[in-house]
């Protein structure tokens, strides 16, 4: 398995760098001749090896690794994430989000064929200008949005009107958080801000959509002491995220265990399929937490026996991780008026597009982020703080999610 990921990878990354490239030289003979790529040959190759040497390392290790039986090892230190993992990411993001915009000049191109084939020099011209434009703008543009939505966290408001809600909740203030992602990268100063920011909005209830750490034990403290320091009037609650699993490798059970232990010395509550009933502000309101992940999902038997009679309660919030549409459809046949979910990081690697920005979370969701409508029922997919898999974010900045509900 491990092989075949390594292919796929080498192969991947060999085809984007290909095509970028070649319309990169391309518009640069245009301009400036073959003789300035000529002189300026062993730079470009230099700049390729160092560019490439994350991948060829990983191919080691994770051949090494497939051949030994051993943990893939990748190490954790500052010079190597600034030698070499960024730098590949970010010329990643460049070169994919360039060549986007390359399909769409080519798009354009075979288009308007038949009006542009009189003026085939000047057309080709046209075109190398606007790929050496648009690579300008994205090696100047990429790196300075990777670095704010780093070090950035919004603060996204959202007013819930819902007629008939009771008085007493009018102006009652709920914010949601996901995905802190506890680890090297979300380290103890950035989760201070995160966890600062949220007790700036006063919060009334505070609900989480899981996912507190992204892999090992090592930073289930952090996180739990962390997130032991928001300030809510009715409490902390929580429902299981996918990495909550991923703690110890080969124990799934144990990981959940000692994650929901650790948050329980600091007050914040995880709820493994469980319907809570709360009284806020002498008002019942009801929270149904669902466990949706990759590790397990929730059965129709278990859906059907957690939600109940929507007449019962002032308000009902389904909370799960992952926001699939099952779920969705059961919440909104069964009248709940908000849920909320993760998971998605916003579409942590998003990619500027006309009309439509793409990432490839949505090859999973089409619900990446914001709110969304389903009859009275609004749903909210919110941006989460943390990282996995890439340590980067790419248009995708942190996200707290300020809810006030209104008497409509």
């Amino acid at each position: 398995m491990t092989i075949i990921r390594t292919v796929v990878f080498v192969i991947l990354i060999f085809l984007v760098e290909f095509y970028f490239l070649k319309k990169l030289t391309k518009s640069i003979k245009v301009f400036f001749g073959s003789s300035f790529l000529t002189a300026n040959r062993k730079l470009l190759i230099s700049f390729l090896v160092f560019i490439n040497l994350y991948p060829l390392f990983l191919v080691c290790a994770w051949s090494y690794s497939d051949f030994t039986g051993a943990p893939v090892f990748v190490p954790q230190n500052i010079f190597f994430d600034f030698l070499l993992i960024y730098p590949f990411w970010v010329f990643t993001f460049i070169e994919v989000q360039c060549i986007l915009f390359f399909i769409l000049f080519t798009a354009l191109k075979l288009l308007l064929f038949p009006l542009i084939k009189k003026y085939r020099q000047k057309a080709i011209r046209a075109e190398a200008a606007a790929v050496l434009l648009l690579v300008t703008f994205f090696i100047i543009y990429v790196p300075a949005r990777t670095i704010h939505d780093y070090y950035s966290v919004e603060v996204r408001k959202v007013i819930f009107e819902k007629p008939g809600l009771p008085e007493a909740l009018n102006n009652f203030k709920i914010v949601f958080i996901s995905d802190i992602h506890a680890d090297r990268y979300t380290n103890k100063k950035r989760l201070e801000n995160y966890i600062s920011k949220v007790n700036a909005q006063h919060p009334d209830l505070v609900l989480i959509g899981g996912d507190f750490i992204s892999s090992t034990p090592d930073y289930i403290n952090l996180a739990s002491e962390e997130i032991g320091k928001i300030k809510s009037k009715y409490g902390i609650y929580s429902c299981v995220g996918d990495h909550d699993n991923w703690a110890y490798h080969d124990d799934y059970q144990k990981s959940l265990n000692q994650i929901t232990a650790a948050l329980k010395e600091h007050n914040v509550y995880m709820n493994d399929n469980k319907d809570l009933k709360l009284s806020l502000e002498n008002v019942p309101v009801l929270v149904t937490f669902t466990t949706d992940t990759y590790v397990r999902r929730i059965t129709k038997n278990q859906l059907d026996s957690l939600v109940s009679d929507k007449n019962k309660y002032g308000l009902k919030i389904f909370l799960t991780h992952q926001a699939g549409k099952y779920l969705i459809d059961t919440a909104e046949a069964r009248g709940y008026d908000l849920f909320l979910g993760g998971h998605t990081h916003g579409g942590q690697i998003t990619f500027l597009f006309p009309f439509k920005n793409l990432s490839p979370t949505l090859f999973e969701t089409p619900y990446v982020r914001g709110d969304f409508h389903f009859g009275k029922m609004l749903m909210i997919v919110t941006r989460g703080l943390g990282m996995s898999l890439v340590p980067l974010r790419y248009n995708s900045t942190p996200e707290i999610t300020a809810i006030k509900l209104l008497t409509g």
